[in-house]
């Protein structure tokens, strides 16, 4: 069974940094996307950033330069390194991990982790 299960979320001041690491469990073979998504309080669910299994990278243009996305396929583990963190970031934050399992492509997803921006 795919598990995907997020850690690295909690409280941190305006300006600071948070690691978040996704890890995928239950599954030997190619991830084609790892993803991190967030969604706020009363708001849609919203991409952050994907990793692609060619090496390309994508970023929501509200986190560009500021959030830096990487991946160790060996480890089925995706990290999001946020820095320079604003209370707008506080949301929600949930991996996502697009792959091919019993010849079924899907999207599976983590339960979600808790980030807050706040003095």
């Amino acid at each position: 069974q795919v598990q995907v299960v997020e850690s690295g979320g909690g409280l941190v001041q305006p300006g600071g940094s948070l690691r978040l690491s996704c890890v995928v469990t239950g599954f030997t073979g190619n991830i084609w996307t790892m993803g991190w998504y967030r969604q706020a309080p009363g708001k849609e669910r919203e991409l952050v950033a994907e990793s692609y299994i060619i090496g390309t990278t994508n970023y929501a243009d509200s986190v560009k330069g500021r959030f830096t996305i990487s991946r160790e396929n060996a480890k089925n583990t995706v990290y999001l390194q946020m820095n320079t963190l604003k209370p707008e970031d506080t949301a929600v934050y949930y991996c996502k991990a697009f792959l091919t399992k019993d010849s079924r492509p899907n999207n599976y997803w983590g339960q979600g982790t808790q980030v807050t921006v706040s003095s």
